[in-house]
């Protein structure tokens, strides 16, 4: 098991270079397999697309004179990784414990294509904005994988502002998992939305902002699906902005939010829509 990545962490979050429990899973996989044989029965990491997964299981079958050796291993790459995550994710725990042998394993070939193919797909920051210093541009979340029954699926969330690049780093996806021959779809598609902090909406919440508040707002693009994109591929032109209370720990089991921010923003709202002509 590989879990407790200081708690699961939303995918807008994915510049701050934390682990990913899927990736460190098929790590310690891959090399359990070229070391010691052995065979892959389930995999089960991640649970929704738009969070960084903080936990994965695998069940493995190893010969018993190969055993003790691998456990081993696992305990010395325990340390390498805790070593890597130290600053990001310091409640990383990586645990081997005995069980029933699995009726079934992947066969040889599957096994490796499907090791290879996970190796392979691409996670984390892909580019970051070349106009917006410290904004990611476009990110990919290899967010789940579910081994059960010789079936194996994998689920990502790409994300960009910009829906050329955002294509092109799903088709890079897509070339890995084909040479495991799997079978690729493309759904829940956000389209991308730019950026435009000089728009008039943008200079009228400033001011409200300032005005209500006798301080200056934060102002700052971010690295997240919303429906601004989706609004704005409708109706091109629009200015929009999206704004609100703060939270924490978004789309992970941690996340909440502070109430007294909702009532500031609320009131906010309403003098916003009052200066709109």
């Amino acid at each position: 098991a590989v879990r407790g990545l200081t708690g699961g962490h939303s995918g807008m979050e994915i510049h701050l270079g934390r682990g990913n429990s899927n990736k460190l899973m098929n790590r310690l996989l891959w090399q359990l397999a070229e070391k010691f044989s052995i065979r892959l029965a389930s995999f089960e990491g991640g649970s929704l697309r738009n969070a960084i997964p903080r936990e994965a299981f695998a069940v493995i079958a190893v010969d018993e004179t190969k055993a003790a050796a691998a456990k081993a291993f696992v305990e010395q790459e325990a340390a390498v990784l805790k070593n890597e995550y130290s600053v990001t994710d310091p409640g990383l725990v990586i645990a081997w414990e005995n069980c029933d042998a699995p009726a079934k394993v992947l066969a040889s070939l599957d096994q490796s294509a499907a090791l290879h193919a996970t190796y392979a797909v691409p996670n984390g920051i892909f580019r970051m904005s070349p106009s917006v210093a410290g904004l990611v541009q476009t990110s990919n979340n290899l967010a789940k994988i579910t081994l059960k029954d010789g079936q194996m699926e994998w689920a990502c969330l790409t994300r960009s502002s910009v829906d050329s690049e955002r294509h092109d780093l799903a088709r890079m996806i897509k070339a890995a998992l084909l040479l495991a021959k799997a079978e690729v779809t493309f759904a829940g598609d956000y389209p991308g939305w730019q950026p435009e902090p000089k728009s008039k909406i943008v200079s009228l919440m400033k001011r409200v902002y300032q005005e209500q508040f006798q301080s200056d707002p934060n102002v700052a693009a971010c690295h997240a699906g919303l429906e601004c994109g989706i609004i704005g591929a409708h109706y091109p032109g629009m200015e929009m902005i999206s704004f609100g209370p703060n939270i924490l720990g978004a789309h992970s089991p941690d996340e909440k939010v502070q109430i007294s921010s909702v009532q500031k923003f609320w009131k906010y709202l309403l003098k916003t829509l009052s200066e709109i002509k």
